[in-house]
């Protein structure tokens, strides 16, 4: 029961395209002149931003203050998002025409990079049967925006050993290739580490699968 928006990305979107943008409008009746913000699709619980690499920098780094924020910036204002808010993207393969790499910062604010392969035959001949006949599927609520927010909350509240932190810690600072203690292979071969966010979002993730497997810690 969240708010939904999509913004299909292409090479000539422009950033108020995305985030919104302020508007003339004459009040009726005292013909009086006044600016009007106008909130874009980027104001929503849950925003896909499909094939996300098709449009360039300037356009995704509009996501930037959103994804890190949760806050837009418009001719001086702040406007806060509603709550929940998260970006879900897809990105077509880097080498295809018409694409673009996506910045280093807008990809370190994603949590999850997941790679999308083939189908197995079985799942390929379910999708047929789903969408190439006249099955309509049923869409019924299980939760709500509160719900959300509080099970957001509580994941924040499970406790995390430290020795566990510190793992977490090592593991992001033997991707950078500056760390004395990095790996070899990551000296050679990698030019920038894992950030910050990195080891934020690992905790993060970690406790929030304690509690998917019904542990509090």
């Amino acid at each position: 029961d969240l708010s939904f928006s999509r913004v299909q990305f292409t090479p000539d979107l422009m950033p108020s395209d995305i985030t919104g943008t302020e508007l003339m409008e004459e009040e009726p009746g005292t013909g009086k002149r006044a600016f009007r913000f106008a909130p874009g699709p980027v104001f929503g619980n849950m925003v896909l931003a499909d094939e996300i690499n098709r449009a360039p920098p300037k356009t995704q780094a509009a996501l930037l203050q959103a994804m890190q924020e949760r806050t837009v910036t418009v001719a001086g204002k702040t406007y806060p998002l509603p709550r929940p808010f998260f970006v879900l993207a897809t990105q077509n393969p880097i080498e295809l025409e018409g694409t673009y790499p996506l910045p280093e910062a807008q990809l370190d604010r994603f949590i999850f990079n997941i790679m999308l392969d083939y189908l197995p035959a079985d799942e390929e001949l379910k999708v047929l049967d789903l969408t190439t006949t006249s099955h309509k599927p049923k869409v019924t609520a299980v939760t709500n925006p509160d719900e959300i927010v509080d099970f957001q909350a509580l994941v924040r509240m499970v406790p995390i050993a430290e020795s566990v932190a510190r793992h977490a810690v090592m593991l992001v600072r033997g991707t950078r290739p500056s760390n004395p203690d990095a790996p070899d292979f990551v000296k050679k071969y990698v030019n920038f580490g894992a950030s910050v966010r990195a080891a934020q979002s690992l905790v993060l993730a970690a406790k929030a699968r304690a509690l998917m497997h019904k542990r509090v810690h």
